[in-house]
């Protein structure tokens, strides 16, 4: 029988964006995944890590996680669940549940390479899948992030080359012991060379190029690779069967144009018969002023803000979320309260009030590279000034900077 797969990565549930919350949004994001799970007729889901956004995610996160993973399991008597770590996970915090969740059977949790007798559990990280009927269809090389202590410490390349030999090994082990008519499946939460990234959102954990390794990790006789890690949904390398999943929402307001999704994957026998994508609804919309241009006028953007819909019904958590970039020629200290005061009432919340300066632009070179001791406040303050600005301050600018001067050295020892 054929195997239907749906993969899925970057849930970064806990995420919150300048300090907004998006627990709303994960809620909502979940059921869709729950429905689809259903509608789709899936037989196993494949999450290839960052489950979490952080280490010690919020209680509400993890709750919202266990209560995905038990009705999954209620609501699919033969859904099997694959889920790997990432680099924001806590590996530890996962492997605690997976002796549980292994015990109501059909749901494999590895948040980390597990170590026997001093060397990598390489067994545990291979994974059966089985068909409706019962019997061995897949066998899935589910590899969490890796860490130093499983690829080795160096420079890029030999973390590189580290990283190679780990998926190597579970490769292999895989394919040994695999029939004809069973097909091979990777999982990997990793940067391969070629891919796109936000640069916004991911966080970059080695320098240059992040320890990226080529496409052709995956060997030719794999039906498919699940990979996490970067945020835009893509294939890799022209391989349609090597792909990202891409993360759930938007991580930055730099991705409000990215069309998340879900990879549904059928497999006949040893070999992907059909992959497509399922593009997951935007359940918190993502809003620029101004629209189209990277900043304008106080007046201009005031005006764009005004023409914004009045707030509607349901909840604040559902309001579109706004970036708003202003061009300045002099400062002004009331802009946040000006923007403020013309979104009342209106169908939006400020995320992110970004301030581009106009001025002379001149390095601040001979102040920067003065020693310490001769640098005065008020002569870096100055060339600051005329750099964002141009010119000079006003006499009440300056009274007010040695006020707050004044107070400062008060406080000092």
């Amino acid at each position: 029988m054929a195997l239907r797969l749906l993969h899925t990565a970057d849930w970064h549930l806990g995420h919150t964006l300048h300090g907004i919350e998006r627990a709303y949004e994960h809620e909502k994001l979940v059921a869709w995944v729950l429905d689809t799970i259903e509608r789709e007729s899936v037989d196993a889901v494949l999450i290839a890590g960052d489950v979490f956004d952080a280490a010690n995610p919020p209680t509400e996160a993890q709750a919202l996680w266990y209560r995905f993973l038990v009705e999954a399991w209620h609501r699919v008597p033969h859904l099997q669940v694959v889920v790997t770590g990432g680099n924001h996970d806590s590996a530890a915090r996962l492997d605690a549940t997976d002796p549980f969740l292994r015990a109501m059977e059909r749901l494999h949790v590895l948040g980390g390479v597990a170590r026997r007798d001093g060397k990598p559990d390489l067994e545990r990280l291979v994974v059966p899948l089985h068909d409706r009927s019962g019997a061995l269809a897949a066998h899935v090389a589910a590899v969490p992030f890796l860490r130093a202590a499983e690829t080795g410490a160096g420079t890029e390349d030999a973390v590189a080359e580290g990283t190679r030999r780990f998926y190597r090994s579970v490769l292999d082990l895989a394919r040994a012991r695999r029939s004809p008519d069973q097909a091979l499946v990777a999982m990997g939460h990793l940067y391969l060379v070629g891919a796109k990234i936000s640069e916004l959102s991911e966080r970059r954990l080695v320098v240059g190029n992040q320890s990226a390794v080529s496409h052709d990790l995956f060997p030719e006789d794999f039906a498919y690779a699940a990979l996490g890690h970067l945020h835009l949904a893509q294939p890799v390398g022209g391989r349609e069967n090597v792909r990202y999943a891409g993360s759930l929402l938007p991580l930055s307001l730099k991705e409000r144009d990215y069309e998340h999704e879900v990879v549904l994957v059928d497999l006949e026998g040893p070999r992907a018969s059909q992959i497509r994508s399922l593009r997951v609804p935007r359940f918190v919309d993502i809003l620029r002023v101004p629209a189209g241009r990277d900043a304008a006028s106080v007046e201009e953007v005031l005006a764009e803000l005004g023409r914004l819909p009045l707030r509607g019904p349901g909840p604040d958590a559902a309001r579109p979320l706004l970036e708003v970039s202003v061009r300045v020629e002099r400062p002004e200290p009331t802009l946040r309260q000006l923007v403020e005061d013309t979104l009342t009432g209106k169908e939006a919340r400020l995320a992110r009030l970004g301030v581009e300066t106009a001025g002379t632009a001149r390095a601040l070179g001979d102040v920067e590279l003065k020693p310490l001791a001769e640098l005065q406040p008020e002569q870096v303050f100055l060339r600051k000034w005329e750099k964002d600005f141009g010119g000079s301050p006003s006499t009440e600018v300056l009274v007010a900077f040695h006020e707050l001067l004044d107070l400062v050295n008060r406080e000092l020892p």
